[in-house]
C-alpha cells in the first residue's frame, strides 16, 4: 500500500479502499468487524498528527466569490488499496490552492488550540477563501 500511496500526487483522481470503524450486536450482525469502503476523491496529500490521507470532493461556489470544499480525511492504517484513476485529473493552480489551505489550516488550528477553545473558526475560515478556481 505504501508503495500505491507514494505513486500519488496532490491532483489525482484516486480510489482509496479501507476499513471503517464499527459498532454492532452479535445477534445482529453476526459478529462482522471489517465495514469496508470506497472513496473517490482528489488526491490532495497526507496530513494530521495522526496521518490522514485527504481526498477533495466536492468544491462550492457561490456568488459572493467565496468557496467550500467537502473533504474525507481516510486515517492512514486504515487504508487497504490506493488506485490512481486518472493522473494529474486537476489543474495544477486548483491542486497548489487544495495542498495550502490544508498545509494553513493545520498551522492555524495548532495556533488556534493554545489561545482558545474555538479552533473550529480557522477551520471555517480556511474553507472559506481557499480560492478552488473555476
Amino acid at each position: 500500500m505504501v508503495s500505491q500511496l507514494e505513486s500519488c500526487k496532490p491532483g489525482d483522481l484516486v480510489c482509496c479502499m479501507w476499513t471503517d470503524a464499527s459498532i454492532g450486536k452479535t445477534s445482529t450482525n453476526g459478529g462482522v468487524i471489517d465495514v469496508p469502503v470506497r472513496s473517490w476523491g482528489i488526491f490532495v496529500g497526507v496530513f494530521g498528527k495522526r496521518k490522514h490521507i485527504i481526498l477533495a470532493q466536492n468544491s462550492f461556489e457561490y456568488a459572493d466569490g467565496l468557496c467550500d470544499l467537502d473533504y474525507t480525511a481516510i486515517p492512514l492504517g486504515w487504508v487497504e488499496d490506493v488506485q490512481i484513476i486518472a493522473a494529474r485529473y486537476t489543474p495544477e493552480d486548483a491542486v497548489r490552492s487544495l495542498v495550502s489551505s490544508f498545509v494553513r489550516c493545520d498551522e492555524e488550528q495548532k495556533k488556534s488550540f493554545s489561545r482558545s477553545n474555538r479552533p473550529r473558526a480557522f477551520f471555517q475560515r480556511r474553507l472559506s477563501i481557499h480560492g478552488w478556481p473555476s
